[in-house]
């Protein structure tokens, strides 16, 4: 098990990569794999990596929505061995919960996973281009601040591993939401070539976390990009990849 590390102060945050070592390169997606027992088997040695149990893992069924939950104690291993015990047709989830793991799946899409300093709350986002256009995170990030009472400039966000905009190539269906947004045009860019659209979805995340009023120097990019990197699952790539798991969990020691 040897998961990027994001942060490792008061929260543990990271992110699992392919591992040829583990069974199915360490699927840990059990809607997208071959054998859930093997994808159980690279959640159990997670769960004694981070030190955390399965009884205490939630985890959400993804839908490419705009949709979010916030974990109590009453969720508690959903989604942990079963994914018909997932949080339904939710892309991000957020806690105040100490000691219990929330993750998000990809395979391709940016991973948001942040924390805040002042409340203890931890949160992954879910943000393929649908989610993107949608703008799952600005909602998010808007609620926290309206809801929650949570200072935008306390936070500290890590966008993990994504497609590169070299790789993320689109029609005109596609860029034309984007162009939507009224923000992203600076991370678009057209190939006369091909007659295809390019698009860096983690900057225009970012753009939109930076518009939510997180400051810059508290947000923080992994720029590999999943589909070159030979420790990236790739869904551009093939069709049948497994999945990240992009997790943070807040220390109770």
């Amino acid at each position: 098990m040897k998961p990027k590390i994001y942060m490792n102060d008061h929260v543990l945050a990271g992110m699992t990569m392919k591992d040829t070592a583990r069974p199915e390169d360490n699927n840990m997606a059990l809607h997208s794999c071959e054998n859930p027992e093997r994808v159980m088997e690279n959640r159990r040695v997670l769960t004694d990596w981070a030190g955390v149990p399965l009884s205490r893992f939630v985890l959400a069924h993804q839908t490419h929505s705009d949709r979010f939950h916030k974990v109590t104690a009453d969720d508690f291993g959903r989604g942990a061995d079963s994914a018909d015990t997932a949080i339904p047709d939710t892309d991000a989830l957020y806690t105040f919960e100490p000691g219990v793991l929330i993750g998000s799946f990809t395979a391709d899409c940016v991973p948001v996973i942040f924390s805040h300093e002042q409340s203890g709350l931890i949160g992954v986002i879910h943000s393929g281009w649908q989610g993107t256009v949608k703008e799952i995170t600005p909602k998010l990030f808007r609620h926290l601040q309206d809801a929650e009472n949570c200072a935008p400039e306390a936070f500290r966000v890590q966008l993990g591993a994504a497609l590169s905009q070299e790789k993320f190539e689109v029609d005109r269906d596609v860029y034309e939401k984007f162009k939507a947004l009224g923000y992203a045009d600076d991370f678009v860019e057209y190939n006369e070539a091909t007659g295809k659209w390019h698009i860096d979805n983690q900057k225009t995340v970012e753009a939109q976390l930076l518009q939510a009023g997180i400051p810059a120097d508290r947000i923080v990019l992994d720029r590999t990009c999943t589909f070159k990197s030979p420790d990236g699952f790739s869904y551009r790539e093939d069709k049948k990849a497994g999945r990240h798991l992009s997790f943070i969990v807040r220390k109770t020691h």
